[in-house]
């Protein structure tokens, strides 16, 4: 059999999922708020895990681009046993939630949509972490919403570089989506090796690229590539950099150093690719413009330290917390 026909095999045998993630399993059960925005009427997957002791705090984890609710699942239980009530939500366009054709995403909507879903809840103020994408929308969350906001943690967050002001060139979004229409386990699966886990790479890790990979190959494949799409212009598009002086809350970073994460790089070119992504100086660069932030940096750690090394990171999360 030759290499192109393993590669072939290999992905056959991968799983396929729903548009909305049927049949790949939560750790927790799924719950679901439903709600109208824009004229739709959607509605948006979370976890809510309460803890056996409670400290009387509440902690919402926004996931990234390319992970969902259930990639907290070692955070979530690190922090329900430390007390919190933990709420995490699939945001709509990913994952379990609903995935619009048409939609206008912003930062702002989604923020407004999680500021809802927690009025749902009775929810009145929370801690709002984000990883990744997620890392841009809780900054936008704290931003809207400082009175709701006891503390604000940043794993990793996309967005401490503005990509179009630094050179990277626009993609359209029919660009963008035939790009993603392309994507594959084995794809998804070298770049994470080479960003989130520093060219590592062990078994449980699987896992987690047979869920993206899985809603791509399912009978729901195009609308999933559609609104990765979607939401990949408004990463781009929507810097939040530019207003981390402005934030009124306490944050916490926690940064992978060796991340090289930037959105676009593949199409820029050599000398812009060059000066993105050096999450050693971004971290500390966030860390001067944000008023009240305290830096923790992880040197050997790539985009996703609480997956990568789950003990170094929930201690530094949980002693962060507590300093608040």
């Amino acid at each position: 059999m030759t290499v192109d026909a393993m590669a072939e095999s290999a992905e056959a045998d991968r799983p396929a999922y729903g548009a909305e993630l049927e049949g790949f399993e939560y750790p927790w059960p799924v719950q679901r708020f439903s709600f109208t925005s824009q004229g739709q009427d959607l509605q948006m997957a979370y976890l809510d895990v309460a803890p056996e002791e409670p400290n009387g705090h509440t902690i919402v984890l926004l996931h990234g681009k390319n992970f969902c609710a259930a990639t907290w699942e070692e955070s979530i239980t690190r922090l329900s046993e430390a007390g919190y009530r933990v709420v995490a939500p699939d945001q709509v366009g990913f994952c379990k939630s609903s995935k619009p054709m048409q939609y206008q995403f912003s930062f702002h909507q989604l923020a407004a949509n999680t500021h809802a879903l927690l009025e749902q809840l009775d929810i009145d103020s929370a801690t709002i972490m984000g990883h990744s994408m997620g890392g841009m929308l809780a900054g936008r969350y704290a931003l809207m919403y400082p009175e709701q906001t006891d503390q604000l943690v940043l794993v990793n967050p996309i967005g401490l570089e503005d990509w179009k002001q630094k050179g990277v060139p626009w993609q359209s979004i029919d660009e963008s989506y035939a790009a993603e229409q392309q994507k594959t386990a084995e794809g998804i699966r070298r770049y994470q090796q080479s960003t989130y886990y520093v060219g590592d790479w062990q078994p449980e890790y699987d896992r987690w690229v047979d869920m993206l990979a899985g809603m791509y190959a399912g009978e729901g494949g195009d609308i999933v590539a559609w609104n990765q799409a979607l939401t990949s212009d408004m990463v781009f598009t929507q810097p939040i950099v530019h207003e981390f002086g402005e934030l009124q809350v306490p944050t916490l970073l926690l940064i992978g150093e060796q991340d090289n994460t930037a959105i676009g790089k593949a199409q820029a070119s050599s000398e812009v690719q060059a000066t993105l992504g050096h999450y050693d100086v971004l971290g500390e660069q966030a860390a001067e413009r944000i008023p009240d932030a305290t830096l923790v940096e992880f040197p050997e750690l790539g985009h996703s330290p609480h997956i990568q090394q789950p003990e170094v990171f929930h201690e530094a999360l949980l002693e962060g917390l507590e300093q608040r």
